[in-house]
């Protein structure tokens, strides 16, 4: 088989990382594997799992002319027998490119945490969760599977040597090591990032932790500003923003706990670390058999009930600081669950059977599906380039960010016009 393998794009994020483990084992078992993408950060991973490389047009439009006239050139030149896209952008270039008109199959995957309504409904999904699988069902013809986001259970192991990361960043009178590994972004993410630094605000006076939030992002002031406040009230560096790792197995490794949501969350439970998972407008929960079949249902993610402040997630990582054998039962149990259920060669076996399976049985091409979508995505990336648009998300931006930089949070809403 001959794949043309597409993440959304090549910067540091689970989606990305995923697509490219994913390929490489493709590539293991003996096919033909290409990963196209908008050029980043990971195209050194790429390089480092033996993958073909073909970089794509940086064009912003959702479709993007230019990588639609790429992937086609791509797909008749090396003929290609599918193409698996990550994410609707990234689906509708695929699509428009090489399944319309050279009648090459599209496999879309989507991990974000909602079905969009811009992927054909002809072209099978894989999607992330089993709430999300079950609504995708609902609007889709083509078929849909759900596979959650895999972990190379191999590579991220409880053997890891954290002890430098930990050395960098605990002394003598910091001894709790909280980590969080995340992009700095506003969507999806802000809120946890904000409601850790004020969990840990609210019990630094009691115990002897710090909270190392690894990453980097449009948010990274912002963040810095409100970290820089929590300091100065504790006199000593509660919180740190040491910026983006390209390889953070080592801050999974060195710490006591981590809190985070999706891939990044399974990475340290495969290390064996007890885990947090934070989601969205105020929800978090501790990792353990009680809250298993939840996460299995909707994914290392969750929207709470936007409540102010983070009493609760600081209640939950006070239950942890105190009860270190509680913490190591829960590091053996998450190792455990990411080795039965989320392993990577594990991933790599079922998605090459749903390769199998949409080559015997290619989605018809069908003209009315491609242009709703095109007048759809079309729309959308209309109306996000208008004058009042562009203001408008500025001016939601500059709240969230204030509101991330001083004690308030949630931010109050700004109207949209």
């Amino acid at each position: 088989m001959r794949l043309l393998v597409y993440p959304h794009d090549l910067s540091i994020g689970g989606s990305q990382i995923n697509a490219i483990d994913l390929a490489a084992g493709a590539a293991a078992a003996g096919h033909d594997v290409v990963v196209y993408g908008i050029p980043g950060p990971l195209v050194e991973y790429i390089s480092e799992r033996k993958l073909r490389y073909i970089p794509a047009s940086p064009l912003h439009y959702r479709p993007a002319p230019t990588r639609i006239a790429q992937i086609a050139k791509i797909a008749y030149q090396n003929k290609i027998d599918l193409i698996h896209a990550y994410e609707w952008p990234t689906c509708l270039d695929a699509y428009y490119g090489a399944s319309l008109f050279l009648n090459v199959p599209v496999l879309c995957t989507v991990l974000s945490m909602e079905v969009m309504p811009y992927v054909p409904p002809s072209v099978p999904l894989i999607m992330g969760t089993a709430d999300l699988g079950e609504e995708a069902e609902k609007v889709q013809r083509g078929k849909v599977w759900v596979l959650e986001p895999p972990i190379d259970s191999d590579r991220d192991n409880p053997g890891i040597d954290g002890s430098y990361f930990r050395r960098r960043h605990t002394s003598s009178t910091e001894n709790f090591l909280i980590v969080s590994v995340s992009r700095l972004a506003l969507d999806l993410k802000l809120d946890a990032l904000v409601r850790a630094i004020d969990a840990v605000d609210l019990l630094a006076a009691s115990y002897p932790l710090k909270l190392v939030l690894v990453g980097d992002g449009p948010a990274r002031e912002a963040l810095e500003a409100r970290a820089k406040a929590v300091n100065l009230r504790h006199g000593r560096a509660v919180v740190v923003l040491p910026g983006a790792e390209m390889d953070p197995r080592a801050a999974y490794a060195g710490a006591d706990l981590v809190v985070g949501m999706g891939s990044s969350a399974l990475r340290a439970l495969s290390i064996g670390r007890p885990v947090i998972v934070q989601g969205e407008e105020a929800f978090s929960e501790i990792f353990e058999p009680r809250t298993y079949d939840l996460f299995l249902k909707q994914g290392f993610y969750g929207l709470g009930d936007a409540r102010p402040g983070a009493h609760q997630l600081a209640r939950q990582i006070e239950e942890l600081v105190i009860d270190p054998r509680r913490r190591t039962e829960l590091g053996m149990f998450g190792r455990r669950m990411v080795t039965e259920r989320f392993s990577l060669r594990r991933a790599i076996d079922l998605q090459l059977g749903i390769y199998q399976e949409v080559l015997a049985n290619p989605p018809r091409r069908n003209l009315a599906d491609a242009a709703r979508s095109a007048r759809l995505a079309l729309e959308l990336e209309f109306a996000n380039h208008t004058p009042s648009r562009k203001r408008n998300r500025k001016t939601r931006e500059s709240a969230v960010l204030d509101a991330a930089r001083s004690g308030r949070w949630p931010p109050k809403t700004v109207e949209h016009h």
